[in-house]
């Protein structure tokens, strides 16, 4: 048994279509729906609560899996670290991987290490909700003191980073176990400067670069996760820069690489089912 632990969500049920067309009993539960045995395999998919505050609840429950003798891919440690962006934040900084300059902030009296523009952020974000663009120090200060009432922002204080550019097109990639298995650009909307699909942005295909599949790839390994969702920005040098990594990332058919179907291949790489491929033609 395959068991996707999360939200009935299209991506959810995609995967679980493609384990079973490869053969395998698979299934989407809830947390507190897990019945896990020996042998088992079981993916956890919670994700940031929509207060913005932290993880779905039952985080901790997908131990239940290992305790069973089952095996447990983004365990909960990996979720935690994923979904937390100044733990994602430092365990990028361990493995020296690159990404803005961070700091974290609990009240608008502050002494950062670097300039403007900066984009303030949850620490538990998703969906571009509460993320601003500040040009100056006078205007990130104003926006920490409107953030005061946000009960996300009492718990948790917010984080400050340095504005990587360009801005409005970033790089989403897909990783499972340890391969790339999807990618696709995202372009944000006319007057926007988010790239997140719930707020406009388009969908365009992709074909990373061997130096942005490198860094993806380490990016989820640095995290802990097996599947990942994994956000880059471009450099004017041609390299990248990880903006978030996201463990419990939505995507489409249109993350297709090289004609392989993403849900296909993230059950290759997470579960051994092989799939088919489209014959190369040669001249």
């Amino acid at each position: 048994m395959f068991t996707i632990i999360g939200r009935p969500s299209l991506t959810n049920a995609r995967l679980a279509a493609a384990l079973c067309a490869a053969g395998l009993e698979a299934r989407v539960v809830a947390p507190d729906a897990i019945e896990a045995r020996p042998g088992d395999i079981a993916l956890g998919r919670l994700d940031v609560r929509p207060t913005l505050d932290g993880v779905e609840d039952g985080l901790w429950r997908l131990q239940a899996v290992e305790r069973a003798g089952g095996l447990l891919l983004n365990g909960p440690a990996a979720l935690l670290t994923a979904h937390d962006k100044l733990a994602t934040a430092v365990a990028l900084g361990r493995a020296r991987l690159p990404q803005p300059r961070t700091a974290h902030v609990r009240d608008a009296r502050l002494a950062l290490a670097f300039g403007p523009p900066y984009v303030v952020k949850p620490r538990f974000g998703s969906w571009g909700r509460d993320v601003f663009l500040c040009e100056s120090l006078a205007e990130l200060e104003s926006c920490l003191r409107g953030l005061g009432r946000r009960r996300w922002f009492r718990r948790q204080g917010a984080l400050v980073q340095e504005l990587v550019g360009p801005t409005g097109v970033d790089l989403r990639v897909v990783v499972a176990g340890g391969a790339v298995v999807g990618a696709i650009e995202r372009a944000a909307p006319a007057g926007e400067w988010r790239t997140n699909v719930a707020l406009g942005a388009v969908r365009r295909p992709a074909h990373p670069p061997a130096e942005a599949r490198g860094v993806a790839v380490a990016a989820a390994e640095a995290v802990g996760l097996d599947l990942a969702g994994v956000d880059l920005v471009g450099r004017g040098d041609g390299s990248h820069v990880v903006l978030e990594v996201n463990g419990a990332v939505d995507f489409t058919p249109e993350y297709r690489l090289d004609g392989v179907d993403p849900f296909s291949a993230s059950v290759e790489a997470l579960a051994g089912a092989p799939v088919e491929r489209p014959l190369a033609l040669t001249g």
